[in-house]
């Protein structure tokens, strides 16, 4: 029954996606599109742009998730709250509320603008558009991360003299890699999936914010299915193709540590 349930489950999620790309290699459109200046283009944007809010998202999101996994604070229960309010949003809903803070009119854009800074339908609204709804996933991993370090281990290399960078990097970094990596892989494909907000933020303007998911959104509107399913299908093969590696690479590492 058990097995049966998990082979059910197993085509419903796998089998639409089979059906995508098969359509898209057998159709010959995959070809076709790989070959297109406009999704060239789009594809490009989606992945120097995903791969600077994930940068960005680090950066800026490593420490508050450190924060909130090791120290309680008044109103820790409101961060924990506001961080995760992205991911059950509508993707549109947090694109019009990025418009309403940085556009023209915005409460922090109307100033900007005054100083010749236009935040709205520019590539760096797709960043951010992709930072706002993918961060949370990479701050929930990585605050489950770091967790799981032990505090015993840290406090012993304290004692023994290491500074707070060196207990970081040769201590809770190493040890919550993992649950890092899956969180970066997980912002990694929200951001690279992203529509609603960055079309309601951005736009859909090619060569400047036409990302990939924009393309298949635009390709479909206008009638052309088989584009529209070849954009899908290169979506789909990047983002599975990141899975894959990422697993190999955790395998690796598995083996390697068998071996020492």
């Amino acid at each position: 029954m058990i097995v049966a349930l998990a082979v059910l489950l197993g085509l419903f999620l796998g089998l639409p996606i089979a059906l995508l790309v098969s359509r898209a290699v057998v159709g010959g459109s995959l070809a076709t599109a790989l070959g297109s200046a406009a999704v060239i283009d789009a594809l490009t944007l989606s992945l120097v742009t995903t791969a600077i809010s994930l940068a960005i998202t680090i950066v800026i999101a490593t420490p508050l998730a450190h924060l909130m996994a090791r120290r309680r604070f008044r109103g820790a229960s409101l961060v924990e709250a506001l961080v995760d309010l992205p991911i059950v949003l509508p993707p549109s809903v947090a694109g019009l509320a990025l418009l309403l803070t940085l556009g023209r009119r915005g409460v922090i854009g109307e100033p900007l603008a005054e100083l010749g800074i236009e935040i709205p339908f520019t590539t760096i609204a797709v960043i951010i558009a992709q930072v706002f709804v993918a961060a949370p996933f990479y701050i929930r991993a990585a605050r489950a991360g770091f967790q799981t370090v032990q505090r015993d281990l840290e406090d012993a290399a304290r004692a023994d003299g290491a500074s707070e960078r060196q207990l970081a990097w040769s201590i809770t970094i190493p040890l919550a890699a993992p649950a890092l990596v899956a969180g970066m892989v997980m912002t990694w494909a929200r951001a690279l999936g992203e529509f609603g907000a960055t079309i309601m933020f951005a736009g859909n303007f090619a060569g400047r914010t036409q990302t990939l998911p924009l393309v298949v959104y635009g390709e479909f509107q206008a009638g052309d299915v088989d584009a529209s399913v070849a954009a899908a299908a290169i979506l789909v093969l990047a983002a599975f193709g990141v899975l894959v590696a990422v697993r190999a690479l955790r395998w690796g590492r598995a083996l390697d540590l068998r071996g020492t």
